[in-house]
């Protein structure tokens, strides 16, 4: 039962209490420098002491977000590649990732017009296939690459060779300077918005998946797993491939420094991941079950 006078969202009247909780990793939980800072850690853990249910849902690699999802002591399932794959997290002695809870990938025909495409366009174009990133053997940047989504490196001589045989591939990742994604971004969505979803999910990487692939149809799904009404979802995130799950749930938080568009659809802004925010809008709104005293985000 609400204990405020919430405003009505896309995600349908917002209720309290939050009962499951999805959160972003890059610029939500963590910065550049990859850390988990302890207020962030002891947030999430006392949510979950609470009965919240926590998950991490990224465009990163599932495998790459599970070192995320161990250290905060996660057991709700890992979205990864903006929706495409979703993971159950292994339960006491399992091996291995986890059992996949369902997997959408992108045809290859596809696949291999927007290698074309991005190439024309300027930008680096490689693929993710479930938990391999595959990197032509001449990218230079190969080893910052793998560093950053903590995923298997497969170089290949050609990227459009390696499609040859397959009928899909999980997600293709457009890679460029500055904010040169950023401004490709609607040729892109017009070109191919018909036959692939098209995000950004760093200022660097301009992203494709399959058609209805989102982080708001995954979050709905994860909801439905567990009977909870999107009323009773937070979900905070800060860049243009998290504005379907923020509009989606019935707590949608925008970071401090999310785009316009992002914010637009939030209940809430917080602050920065430098100051802190995701963590504080937890402790606010999840363990103290009060409005947040940050600005609103519409």
């Amino acid at each position: 039962m609400p204990t405020h006078d919430l405003r009505p969202a896309a995600g349908g009247v917002p209720d309290l209490p939050i009962r499951l909780l999805a959160l972003d990793i890059d610029g939500t939980i963590v910065g550049e420098d990859l850390v988990l800072h302890e207020r962030t850690i002891r947030a999430i853990a006392e949510a979950q002491r609470m009965g919240v249910i926590v998950s991490i849902v990224t465009g990163r690699m599932t495998s790459s977000a599970a070192g995320f999802a161990r250290q905060l002591g996660l057991t709700g399932p890992i979205v990864g590649y903006q929706g495409a794959l979703a993971r159950r997290l292994p339960v006491d002695g399992e091996r291995g990732l986890g059992r996949i809870l369902w997997h959408r990938p992108l045809s290859t025909d596809v696949a291999r017009r927007i290698v074309r495409w991005t190439r024309a366009a300027g930008l680096e174009p490689h693929f993710n296939d479930l938990e391999s990133l595959v990197l032509p053997f001449d990218e230079p940047r190969a080893d910052d690459y793998s560093a950053f989504v903590g995923g298997r490196l497969t170089r290949v001589p050609d990227l459009e060779s390696w499609l040859d045989g397959r009928a899909t591939v999980t997600k293709v990742i457009a890679v460029g300077d500055g904010s040169h994604p950023r401004r490709v971004y609607p040729a892109a969505v017009e070109e191919f918005g018909r036959v692939s979803e098209v995000t950004i999910s760093h200022p660097r990487f301009l992203e494709f998946v399959a058609p209805g692939v989102t982080k708001g149809a995954a979050l709905a799904r994860l909801a439905r797993r567990d009977r909870i009404p999107m009323g009773q979802v937070m979900a905070i995130g800060d860049q243009l491939n998290d504005l379907e799950m923020i509009a989606a749930a019935g707590h949608g938080v925008a970071m401090g420094n999310a785009p316009a568009e992002v914010r637009a659809v939030a209940r809430y802004v917080a602050g920065d991941v430098d100051a802190q925010g995701a963590a504080r809008m937890i402790e606010e709104l999840v363990l103290d079950g009060r409005v947040p005293t940050v600005a609103p985000g519409r």
